[in-house]
């Protein structure tokens, strides 16, 4: 350690900054790891059991077979790429791929609480107001004022019709806009669904 720290070397410094992180990953228990592995190989030798025609792949193999095909690094091309069995030519004649993501249903508290975590609020028992429920996504048209505009996120509802709108990080884009100018565009079901065009 302390060579590392008298050189001058750009790379022994990344290391010296680096060598905590892995004398700390060190003492972590690999019980997930082997756990997984376990399963994995339960899970080959049943399917094996069945007859029908079964094989493993690796990550090396899905990467060799992914650069070979000259496609781009993603989950549904690594996908198009395990194993051997892999063709030499790989057709693909989608465009877009629909992501889905699950974003839950918002939480069970029963009311707000500050940094303590002492109740500030309660939740009102009232889901649906003026046709929507926090977490749909809606876009919104604001003609004039401080948030004038469009936009497209998540509601959080009031009972007063004047609604909240947040972006993909939850923070809120604008607040306080009447419900009148909101369109839906997904119910929130526990999911988010999203059209992406494919990488190449």
């Amino acid at each position: 350690m302390e060579k590392l720290q008298q050189s001058k070397r750009k790379i022994d410094q990344i290391r010296v900054e680096n060598l905590p992180k892995v004398l700390k990953k060190l003492k972590e228990p690999l019980k997930d790891a082997a756990m997984m592995n376990a399963t994995r190989w339960a899970l080959y030798n049943r399917l094996k059991e069945t007859g029908l025609l079964v094989e493993c792949g690796s990550g090396a193999r899905t990467k060799y077979n992914r650069i070979k095909a000259g496609l781009p690094k993603t989950h549904y091309y690594d996908a198009c790429c395990v194993g051997k069995s892999t063709p030499e030519n790989i057709v693909i004649n989608q465009e877009y791929i629909q992501v889905w993501v699950a974003i839950g249903r918002g939480s069970r508290k029963m009311c707000n609480t500050n940094k303590h975590g002492f109740p500030i609020s309660h939740r009102s028992r009232q889901k649906v107001c003026f046709g929507f429920m926090t977490g749909d996504l809606a876009v919104v048209e604001v003609p004039r004022g401080k948030y004038a505009g469009r936009w497209i996120g998540r509601v959080a509802v009031r009972s007063s019709g004047y609604f909240d709108v947040k972006d993909g990080a939850g923070k809120r884009a604008c607040q306080g806009i009447s419900y009148k100018h909101f369109r839906l565009l997904q119910r929130a079901d526990g999911w988010q669904y999203e059209k992406e065009k494919l990488a190449g």
